[in-house]
């Protein structure tokens, strides 16, 4: 969302996200557009062959994300983009993101239990690790956290000397006519993550105009034309807070689209809502979300769970819904699969499929009266629901648990991601790091 508003600014932006969907080349935009795939092996070999040749050793190279966050930067460096938006990978602290140590503006979405191996199995020590982006000199936003989580930024935005600010509630703003309830789908989250991203595009766009300033009285010429464009500080509250919504942006806001998240696609035999809800926040979001939305009586759940995550924890959400049928999957579109997908998996056929029985047995717990299968791959279970309903009827299909599955989805639904005509935007329990280049 943050990527939408500043290009509807007229901004060239570069837009740096993970994981991928359906292809590697997804987590590299300019301009809204994932970069093509001549480009991409392009700016690929460009950089793999510098560090290649700087390298100390043999196998000094980067491992597969640092090396496509260098790339990224790389890329954003060498298209000469006004803005570039980075979506931190995991925690903050420890993400090869932080490579970037100048940045302007961070923002941190809402906190959940995640990547607890990682970061801590706990709220404050979640929090802390992602407070790593905070930098010395530059502004910080957040949305509305508990209290335990909140305290910790706060103490690190203190100790760093990093502004830190709370984006107000959506309804606090003031639209355009017509345009505050145009958002791709209006819940609580999705709204607090449209007022988080006014707020980080609003404060870069008043540090350039501040730069800009500086330049003129120093009569350099500024490296951009797009200043004229920049909103003077009208609608800024004293706390630095925007709350009065241009044009630019809230078209910006209207106009984005977020693959993979509270997606729907529609097919002949069924309507599938596709979120890659993989937090217990998230998954309360998305049961939500569905019950909403669905358009059929029959509904069918298709689920998945990767790493170190609790799938008793992600299921327990769903069980209110009555599922005819509840498809537990591996998370690959085929089963068939080799190290050249985009989406391969380390993980051995066995233990995946150990773990669709595992989650199969904790459904069943909750909902005796579900049809419960497993299957090894994404296409073998759209296939059953295909031939189950035989043209005769018409089901709603959520497909959650992970963003693995909902790409695999994808890659068989929607492989050119048609349904989404703008860029994918950071997720509600991920962080945002926003930097001009």
């Amino acid at each position: 969302m943050c990527e939408s508003i500043l290009r509807h600014h007229g901004f060239r932006t570069g837009f740096y996200s993970s994981p991928h969907l359906v292809a590697v080349r997804e987590r590299v935009r300019l301009d809204g557009r994932v970069v093509s795939e001549e480009k991409f092996a392009e700016h690929f070999h460009r950089v793999y062959d510098m560090l290649d040749a700087t390298k100390a050793y043999e196998g000094d190279m980067p491992g597969y994300f640092a090396f496509l966050t260098v790339m990224a930067v790389n890329t954003f460096l060498w298209e000469k983009v006004d803005v570039a938006i980075i979506e931190v990978g995991i925690g903050g602290i420890v993400d090869y993101t932080n490579i970037l140590r100048k940045v302007p503006v961070v923002g941190i979405t809402a906190l959940g239990i995640d990547h607890t191996a990682l970061l801590g199995d706990t709220l404050p020590q979640i929090a802390a690790a992602k407070a790593g982006i905070m930098k010395p000199g530059c502004v910080a936003y957040t949305v509305s956290q508990p209290p335990e989580a909140m305290d910790v930024l706060r103490q690190v935005a203190s100790d760093t000397k990093c502004p830190l600010y709370v984006a107000p509630d959506y309804d606090a703003y003031k639209f355009p006519n017509g345009f505050k309830d145009h958002l791709q789908v209006n819940i609580p989250a999705y709204q607090a993550n449209a007022s988080l991203a006014i707020q980080l595009a609003n404060a870069w766009m008043r540090h350039k105009r501040q730069i800009n300033s500086y330049l003129n009285k120093k009569k350099i010429k500024p490296n951009s034309n797009k200043t004229l464009l920049i909103e003077q500080n009208k609608g800024v509250a004293s706390n630095g807070l925007v709350l009065n919504v241009p044009f630019a942006a809230a078209a910006g806001l209207q106009d984005c689209r977020w693959a993979g998240r509270y997606q729907t696609v529609e097919a002949h035999y069924a309507m599938f809502h596709l979120d890659g809800a993989h937090t217990k926040e998230s998954m309360e979001i998305c049961s939500a979300w569905f019950q909403e939305c669905v358009s059929y009586d029959d509904k069918v759940l298709i689920f998945s769970s990767t790493g170190d995550r609790n799938s008793d924890m992600l299921l327990r959400p769903l069980r209110g819904i009555n599922f005819k049928r509840v498809y537990f999957v591996i998370p690959t579109a085929y089963k068939v699969t080799s190290k050249n997908d985009d989406n391969y998996s380390l993980a051995t056929q066995s233990e995946q499929l150990a773990r669709c029985h595992a989650n199969a047995k904790i459904w069943k717990q909750y909902n005796s009266s579900s049809q419960v299968t497993v299957f090894e791959c994404v296409a073998d279970a759209l296939a059953s629901i295909k031939k189950d309903n035989d043209g005769l009827f018409k089901s709603s299909v959520l497909i959650t648990g992970s963003l693995h599955l909902v790409g695999a989805a994808l890659s068989i639904l929607d492989p050119s991601l048609s349904t989404m005509s703008t860029p994918i935007i950071s997720r509600s329990d991920v962080k945002l790091s926003i930097g001009g280049i």
